[in-house]
């Protein structure tokens, strides 16, 4: 590992203490090298409040050695205004002589510029250090720059046999996590802006959609109510955190806001083009089967969690179905995806 790795990684390391209240900004981490021995360290903290760039400047005690310094940065400094002033300039002001990007940003008002008012100021440049793992770190960012849509995430358990649920119409749902891997599924709630499910989960399970078994803020509910049948005493209408009902009807619900979609074509894209209208980033689909399946035939998703539990149910609710190779590993590609498998022997 090169020493521009090595302060790389660091870069990354810091990165991630933002993944709860950095977004819909992309989490970055900036590192002050002197001498081989970093002076001053930083992350972008909360959405509307300084930069890693800043961060890390600001903490480095003796200022005059910035003129002499390199600073590692994961993401390419902005170089336009928007709730704070540009990284990139700021950099050019304390004279640092050297900037070591991990990569490029995509973002329309960057993508690239900040990088040249650098160049052009005689600094140093030099892009791509670590650049998989730095893009890695912001996916959804990224997803949304790229493909214009959220960054999406599958997420479901099934049976040794290959089913998700029992046929029911009442009654408790089968349960087939285990309390770990319960409290995994809150994390990654956490970790989501918004999280989605369909109408029969709604009536069948009656699920919160909250986060309470890890800590972080609490996602956007997103409910798929065609014709508006779905009982106001559901935890769902309970207005502890933000709910949006997806329905072609023009009624209003208290305390949720309506999104009136076009059921006479796909609504996953109406749907993903709304939540990108509300700044959402990331979205944590926990439905039923009809509903995963949806976004695999679809084909919009970005990442599927998958645990494997060891009880037969010997009939009811077929999972997904998603074709992967033979040889199948805890974590591994498909169709350039994530797809992760938890064995639940718990």
């Amino acid at each position: 590992m090169t020493n521009d790795e090595k302060y790389m990684k660091r870069c990354i390391q810091l990165a991630k203490n933002g993944q709860l209240e950095a977004p819909p900004n992309p989490m970055v981490g900036a590192v002050v090298v002197y001498n081989e021995k970093i002076i001053g360290e930083g992350y972008h903290a909360k959405f509307g409040e300084a930069h890693a760039e800043v961060n890390a400047i600001a903490s480095v005690e003796d200022q005059k050695l910035l003129k002499n310094s390199t600073i590692y940065v994961s993401l390419e400094p902005c170089s336009h205004y928007g709730k704070t002033p540009p990284c990139a300039n700021l950099i050019v002001e304390k004279g640092i002589p050297r900037v070591v990007i991990g990569c490029k940003d995509p973002f329309s008002k960057v993508a690239g510029r900040g990088i040249e008012v650098l160049r052009k100021a005689g600094c140093e440049v030099k892009v791509g250090v670590l650049g998989k793992e730095c893009m890695e770190l912001n996916k959804a960012f990224f997803t949304v720059q790229l493909k214009h849509r959220p960054f999406i995430t599958l997420k479901w358990a099934q049976s040794a046999d290959g089913y998700m649920d029992v046929i029911r119409e009442n009654g408790e749902p089968v349960v087939l996590s285990s309390s770990y891997t319960q409290m995994i599924a809150h994390k990654r709630r956490a970790e989501h802006q918004a999280i989605m499910i369909g109408t029969r989960t709604a009536l069948l399970d009656n699920p919160s959609l909250s986060v309470r078994s890890w800590c972080g803020p609490q996602p956007l509910r997103v409910v798929i109510d065609r014709q508006l049948k779905l009982p106001r005493h559901l935890n769902l209408f309970d207005g502890t955190q933000p709910t949006m009902v997806v329905t072609e009807k023009k009624e209003d619900i208290t305390g949720c806001s309506i999104f009136q979609a076009n059921f006479s074509h796909s609504i996953l894209p109406q749907i993903m083009e709304e939540l990108l209208r509300r700044n959402i980033q990331s979205l944590l689909v926990e439905g039923g089967a009809t509903l995963l399946q949806s976004f695999l035939d679809e084909d919009i998703w970005d990442e599927a969690y998958v645990e494997h539990c060891p009880q037969v149910l010997g009939r009811g609710i077929m999972s997904p179905t998603l074709i992967i190779p033979k040889k199948t590993s805890k974590k591994k590609l498909i169709m350039g995806r994530n797809y992760h498998i938890f064995d639940n022997f718990v």
